[in-house]
This record gives C-alpha cells, structure tokens and sequence, in this order.
C-alpha cells in the first residue's frame, strides 16, 4: 500500500511540473535512480576451463550451472555486501546487456569482477584487464 502511495505521489508530482512548464519525468527519474548504484571496477575476464575454476568448470560458486550463451559475472566479496550477491543483475559499461552474478572470486581479489566468456581463452585474453563502471539495483536488506 505504502509503495503504491508513493508511486501515485511521484505520478502527481511529474504531471504537476509538467502543467507547469517543467521536465514531466524528473520526479520519477530522481526516484527510479535512489535504487540504483554504481561503482567503478577493475574488470577480467575467465573461461569454464580447468586451472581456471574448481573441479567441475560448469558449475558456479553458489551451486549455479553455468550454460551457453548466459552473461555471467563473479564478483570480489567485498562487493557482496553491496547488494551484488547471487541472482544480481547489473549493466556493465561497454558491454550490451544484463549480466547475472553467478560466482564469487577468491578473497585475496578486491573491487573486481571477472565476466565469463565460457570456453573462448582467446577471447578472455583479448578482453584483459580494465577500469569500468558497473551499474545495478540496490536493494535494501
């Protein structure tokens, strides 16, 4: 009910400022964006391949399966508490899509995400280590 309340008070408030000459989606912009957040990462690539993953290279830390063709990210721990746990989907700058957080990464790796490129080595190395923004829903707990 609360939530309601405040989506029709957003509704109002855009309609309002659109009578009176002002930006109609500003109100909703400003509240859909509290939700999100963003940081910048330091981004590598991995592959579903021995010596680069436990003993079974399709299955993910939290006991997902791995499959073609999903867009999966591991993250560092220390961004778990962020709110990028498993089942998260986040925007990655410069890459098109949503991608799942499906695996963590060891611990001694801080503020960085690793997106899989399933078996393509070549292409993980092309890809190599860089900065980039990443972008998701912030739920809180």
């Amino acid at each position: 009910m609360r939530q309601s309340l405040k989506k029709y008070a957003i509704v109002l408030a855009a309609s309002l400022s659109a009578l009176a000459g002002g930006d109609a989606f500003a109100a909703i912009k400003e509240s859909t964006d509290k939700k999100k957040k963003s940081m910048t990462v330091v981004a590598t690539a991995y592959n579903s391949v021995k010596g680069q993953t436990d003993d079974d290279p399709w299955t993910a830390a939290w006991n997902n399966r791995l499959r073609p063709g999903d867009k999966i990210i591991a993250v560092s721990r220390d961004l778990e508490k962020h709110g990028l746990t498993n089942g998260a989907k986040v925007r990655i700058e410069g890459l098109p899509g949503t991608y799942t957080v499906r695996d963590r990464m060891n611990k001694r790796f801080t503020k960085r995400i690793d997106v899989w490129m399933e078996k393509d080595i070549k292409k993980a190395r092309q890809w190599g280590k860089k900065e980039l923004k990443i972008i998701w829903d912030h739920k809180k707990k």
